[in-house]
């Protein structure tokens, strides 16, 4: 499988300080990066010197981060929700620390092949790992109310009902089988619809998190990571949605292992946010595995 645009590890990561901050790599250290993705994040870990585990899901994150071969790095296929097993396989019973960057990469979204993007048209797919069930699959065969109760729960749009509706009304005379298609539905369904935030937004959002099943990865990963973690390592998230956000948050506060390093989560600057719009609404929280108190940030 070739990726048209290959840039191994040249990904710029958002919050990378504050990331770094957080981890705080060094020689002789090791982390997993659960989420590898453009490797951004990864590479910054191997600068510092550390040695790191990165795991992905998608074949062409997989394939540029092979491509690079950069020493240090041992890149493993998979969902980090298993990280516990594929760590045990590769050798590894505990970690300094474990990155988490929670949701679809930049380079998922810019890819126009792979259907996450209402911006342009693609086949309706939204498959990280490019296996399963895909979007198209949940919108022609699903049931109008489980349709519904998918962008009510994992979109948090409260016109989930009238969306359901006239995607079963759609399907009915055509199958729906690209992203601007069920835009195009979804914006007809929209009650009052004006220029602004596109209406097809948290819809598609629900659809990408019940597709990968992101949300029970996450609480998965997050509890392989406390385990994995040994004295002192710490786990950085970040997420991009409440969410997510909410589940992290709930998770670190309740840990019986974990003190949160972070009061409040950590936001990008506004220079950031500038530069990269992706940027804001990322939200970075932190914890240490307890034996040693760690500053908070």
């Amino acid at each position: 499988m070739t990726d048209p645009t290959p840039s191994p590890l040249t990904h710029r990561p958002v919050l990378a300080a504050e990331v770094i901050e957080a981890l705080a790599p060094a020689p002789g250290k090791v982390f997993i990066d659960g989420t590898l993705g453009g490797a951004g994040h990864t590479g910054l870990l191997l600068d510092a010197g550390a040695t790191v585990y990165g795991i992905d899901q998608d074949p062409y994150a997989l394939e540029r981060a092979r491509a690079a071969a950069r020493p240090g790095l041992t890149v493993l296929e998979g969902n980090y929700r298993d990280m516990r097993a594929l760590l045990a396989a590769a050798g590894v019973s505990a970690v300094d620390g474990v990155l988490l960057d929670i949701g679809v990469s930049s380079f998922q979204l810019d890819d126009t092949r792979r259907g996450f993007s209402y911006h342009t048209d693609a086949p309706l797919d939204m498959r990280m790992s490019q296996s399963g069930e895909s979007a198209a699959d949940v919108v022609n065969t699903y049931p109008e109310e489980e349709i519904a109760a998918i962008i009510y729960e994992y979109g948090e749009e409260r016109h989930s009902r009238r969306i359901a509706r006239g995607i079963v009304y759609a399907r009915e005379r055509t199958p729906i089988e690209t992203t601007v298609q069920l835009a195009d539905i979804i914006k007809r369904s929209y009650p009052g619809f004006s220029k602004g935030i596109h209406p097809a937004r948290r819809s598609f959002q629900a659809l990408r998190i019940h597709v990968n099943d992101e949300l029970g990865a996450l609480r998965d990963g997050l509890a392989g990571a406390e385990v994995l973690l040994g004295p002192a390592g710490r786990l950085a998230v970040i997420s991009f949605h409440s969410l997510e956000d909410r589940i992290v948050k709930r998770f670190m506060q309740g840990s019986e292992t974990l003190s949160p390093l972070t009061k409040r989560p950590v936001v990008a600057t506004e220079a950031e946010q500038a530069e990269n719009p992706r940027a804001r609404s990322a939200k970075l929280r932190a914890a240490e595995r307890r034996g040693l108190a760690g500053a908070a940030l």
